[in-house]
């Protein structure tokens, strides 16, 4: 009992050794269900697939692919956070705006993208521009709801007080809007950003001859699980790396609010 209240309060004091800890055991089950229970054929170890990452990057054109997929999924989350946050300004801050506007938001939203890709296609052709639209449509909807609720939630008496203090619009949106809405704005912008690289994956995996997801495509029709997982690995990579580069920039615009 007193080895188990120690490694508990260990874990407790250390949050990223239990996620380190369950990082190893999904390792070691996926180790020993490749192993033993799962044809080859459709699943390998992670001994395997990390070991090979060097033949994956080497695969030819695969390199290329991941600059064309960086590149849509950059221009796409850069336009759904500008299209995004100009929207769900213009929503959040107007109430007529607010009851016009956001159930055909949430109509839009409810609607499976992937239903549309062959609009894109047909009208942007099946290259870049399609799926970096496509990415968008994936992307915006977050960051529109985030802000409307961010700006939704601020106090009624911030902005009455601004306003008897002679504040401007634009003195409002920056020193009153703007910063009370960075929480709800950067947890937008995250579920934005995994919804461009969503978006764009989607497009390419479909109708594309180039980037990530064409390989996706090219190596599960190729039975080939291990420079399938190992590509998987690197894009899982990739989505945790920007995650993480927003949390820093969250942090680093948030520093004013403390350890709230």
């Amino acid at each position: 009992m007193k080895s188990r209240s120690t490694i508990k309060g260990l874990m407790k004091r250390h949050p990223r050794l239990s996620q380190l800890v369950i990082v190893a055991l999904c390792l070691v089950m996926w180790e020993v269900a490749a192993r033993f229970f799962v044809d080859k054929m459709f699943l390998s170890p992670p001994s395997r697939v990390y070991g090979e990452i060097g033949r994956v990057l080497g695969t030819k054109g695969l390199t290329q692919a991941l600059t064309l997929t960086l590149y849509e999924v950059s221009v796409a989350f850069v336009m759904a956070v500008a299209i995004g946050m100009i929207v769900g300004l213009s929503v959040g801050l107007n109430d007529f705006a607010r009851r016009c506007f956001m159930p055909i938001i949430l109509l839009l939203y409810g609607i499976p993208q992937i239903v549309i890709l062959p609009l894109f296609i047909l009208g942007l052709g099946i290259g870049p521009p399609s799926k970096i639209a496509f990415g968008v449509t994936h992307g915006i909807f977050p960051i529109i709801l985030a802000i409307v609720a961010g700006v939704q939630g601020l106090k009624p008496v911030l902005l009455i007080s601004a306003r008897s203090m002679g504040a401007s619009r634009w003195h409002i949106l920056r020193y009153v809007v703007l910063p009370h809405m960075l929480p709800s704005f950067f947890s937008g912008m995250r579920l934005g950003m995994t919804g461009v690289l969503l978006g764009v994956l989607l497009a390419e995996l479909y109708v594309s001859t180039a980037g990530i997801g064409y390989f996706t495509g090219l190596f599960t029709q190729n039975f080939d699980p291990t420079r399938l997982l190992g590509l998987i690995s690197i894009l899982a990579a990739l989505a945790i790396a920007l995650n993480e580069f927003m949390r820093m920039v969250e942090r680093r615009f948030s520093r004013w609010r403390g350890n709230d």
